[in-house]
């Protein structure tokens, strides 16, 4: 069931000055097209959007990363990629506060990772634009600090590390599931065997499975 653009503000924990900011971020071309009223769509703010996220990703991996030039712009470039932004949206199940028209949306606009991107985009400027540089920074940097992260896919890590012993088997655990649907908050632990070695949060369950993964290549000497 469709949720209004307002109601996203709960799961972003942020009340913005002007809601229209919102309502167009949230408004695809189709709904725009379709509506009897004239509506502004998205498509601008999204071209911002892409900006004010390239910027904070680039500056979270000089800061955070020694690695080259070559291996920092491949590391942008997969966590700003089409594919990064939808798993980042399904997160907070951007999806389901999208204004788009009849015919996308019966035709699953909902759920298609070009629309629902784009609409993470457009939302990240309208943070940028009524709250400024680092609002938009403190929504976007808990995406590229956790699961999948910018600096390490620490699962495939992990993963190498064991598998240089054949016998010896990985798998991860979901020891408990917190919170309402819009801020979910899970802890996963990964076993070694039937041994638990770590256990880590995140608020999926990929995020924290990555957080496991982490603490145990910590415990392992093999990362900070």
């Amino acid at each position: 069931m469709p949720k209004k653009p307002e109601q996203l503000q709960e799961v972003l924990h942020y009340t913005f000055k002007n809601p229209a900011l919102l309502r167009i971020a949230m408004t695809h071309t189709s709904f725009a097209n379709e509506s009897k009223v004239p509506s502004t769509h998205n498509e601008r703010l999204e071209f911002l959007g892409d900006s004010v996220l390239s910027v904070v990703v680039a500056d979270y991996l000089f800061h955070h990363s020694k690695r080259p030039e070559g291996e920092l712009t491949r590391m942008r470039a997969s966590l700003v990629s089409e594919e990064a932004l939808f798993q980042f949206a399904q997160e907070i199940h951007l999806g389901d506060y999208l204004r788009l028209g009849r015919g996308e949306d019966l035709g699953g606009g909902r759920n298609r990772p070009s629309v629902v991107s784009d609409a993470f985009e457009a939302l990240i400027a309208a943070l940028y634009l009524d709250g400024g540089m680092e609002t938009a920074r403190n929504f976007i940097l808990p995406f590229i600090t956790e699961g999948k992260t910018a600096e390490e896919d620490y699962k495939t890590r992990l993963q190498e590390v064991i598998q240089q012993n054949p016998e010896e088997k990985l798998h991860y655990e979901v020891e408990s599931e917190n919170g309402p649907d819009h801020d979910k908050k899970f802890v996963v632990a990964v076993y070694l065997n039937s041994n638990r070695m770590a256990a880590g949060e995140g608020r999926s369950k990929k995020a924290a499975e990555q957080q496991a993964a982490k603490e145990a290549l910590r415990l392992m000497g093999l990362t900070e």
